[in-house]
């Protein structure tokens, strides 16, 4: 039993080394693209299935400020996330990634996505299945829109498969319950074990390695 907790006490450790925690408020308003402008700081938007384990992909990325877990693409205003599990709402669990465009563009976030999902599976992700786990790229110009439908291409000629994961324009992002955030970080133990039983990891090694 020593032995067992001394190796969870160590795994976690090395786990919080390789991703520390964001400590301290942001100095930057992120409340208008105005200021996202003026500072370099832009905003991309993924669904990748769960998003506490988005945020884990995404946060260890160098030039990403932050990452905040919500939902996208639904019809229904300020949906919870009771909603967006039991009713039709249309949102996926997406992520909203605040990155420096001097340190990391948004063709390589996008590569980021990609190695952290199943672009081949249209019933969810991993072990969470339904609409609201579907994975989606979302643009915000045209620019984006071009640069992903180049990357489904390539993905596309390298597995002789087709991407079903859906391209969708960019409207609103509704910020996920307080408890959502983070969640990686905050409830370590309980995330390792979801990600464990969801066989997340062996999946991505057998699809992209």
């Amino acid at each position: 039993m020593q032995k067992i907790l001394f190796f969870i006490i160590v795994c976690k450790l090395v786990f919080m080394a390789q991703n520390p925690v964001f400590s301290g408020e942001l100095k930057v308003n992120f409340g208008d693209d105005k200021d996202i402008k003026s500072t370099n700081l832009k905003r991309a938007y993924f669904a990748g299935g769960c998003f506490w384990c988005m945020e884990e992909s995404f946060d260890k990325i160098d030039g990403v400020v932050k990452s905040i877990s919500g939902y996208s693409g639904g019809h229904l205003k300020n949906p919870t996330y009771k909603d967006v599990i039991y009713k039709d709402t249309g949102h996926v669990e997406t992520i909203e990634i605040i990155y420096d465009s001097n340190k990391v563009s948004f063709k390589h976030l996008l590569n980021i996505f990609w190695k952290n999902i199943d672009p081949f599976d249209k019933f969810g992700q991993f072990c969470d299945k339904g609409k609201s786990y579907r994975s989606v790229v979302f643009f915000s110009n045209k620019s984006q829109k071009k640069i992903i439908k180049k990357s489904i291409e390539k993905i596309e000629n390298k597995f002789d498969a087709k991407v079903v994961t859906l391209i969708w324009e960019f409207d609103i992002f509704y910020k996920a319950e307080d408890y959502h955030q983070d969640y990686y970080q905050k409830n370590f133990l309980k995330y390792l074990a979801y990600k464990k039983a969801c066989q997340r990891e062996e999946v991505l090694e057998k699809i992209w390695n």
